[in-house]
């Protein structure tokens, strides 16, 4: 038997564009798992890399350049050495969060420090900008006791008390006495791995892949 062909109606095209995407079945997907696993693997390794350095403790106002500008290579605080880590694969939260700033002022709790406007000098060096930003562009995850709940490659804010914020990053090595993962954070003797994932209050548990379509660069090999 022979069949006629005839054109698809432009309604049954939208019908079955309707469908696919019901389904999941788009033009433009989410990366991959493995993709996104393999990210993680290369932060890690971009976060251990950095407790290799030597940093002096100084959270000093300090006028950078404007994109990829960094303190001296010797000072910083917590903060830097996030942004130190996601720069090793390409990503730079100095100008992608200054440029939500910028966007949207009133998201972020610049009257914390009397600041009527961006700064990207500094902005990306303070915590609660840098919870902020991860909870509008990132993931934003459950805060627990459970230490399971948390895997290489998060991002964790902390509640020191009396006011001062730390973040830090969890990394894939656990401390021999507890079998918690560590965490890669610098809260004064310079970028160091340790196992003080419940030392403090959590208030921010976050996992960030970067903005879209951003070409990354492979994480740094270890110095030794």
């Amino acid at each position: 038997m022979l069949f006629e062909w005839r054109p698809i109606a432009t309604e049954s095209l939208a019908s079955i564009a309707l469908v696919l995407v019901l389904a999941g079945v788009t033009q433009t997907q989410a990366p991959p798992a493995s993709s996104r696993e393999q990210f993680l693997r290369d932060l890690v390794a971009a976060a251990i890399e950095r407790t290799h350095h030597e940093v002096t403790y100084d959270p000093g106002y300090v006028g950078i350049t404007y994109p990829g500008g960094d303190v001296p290579a010797g000072s910083g605080v917590c903060s830097d050495e996030i942004v130190r880590i996601y720069r090793a694969l390409g990503i730079d939260l100095q100008k992608e969060l200054h440029e939500d700033v910028v966007h949207d002022p009133a998201a972020y709790p610049l009257s914390r420090w009397q600041q009527k406007r961006a700064d990207r000098n500094i902005d990306h060096r303070r915590v609660p900008n840098l919870m902020v930003f991860f909870s509008r562009h990132g993931e934003e995850l459950h805060i627990t006791r459970h230490a399971a709940d948390y895997a290489p490659g998060d991002l964790v804010a902390w509640d020191l008390g009396n006011g001062p914020v730390h973040i830090g990053m969890v990394v894939d090595q656990k401390a021999p006495a507890t079998g918690r993962f560590m965490i890669v954070h610098n809260i004064g003797a310079g970028p160091k791995m340790e196992d003080v994932l419940f030392d403090w209050k959590i208030i921010g548990h976050y996992r960030y892949f970067g903005p879209p379509g951003v070409s990354r660069a492979p994480a740094l090999a270890p110095s030794r």
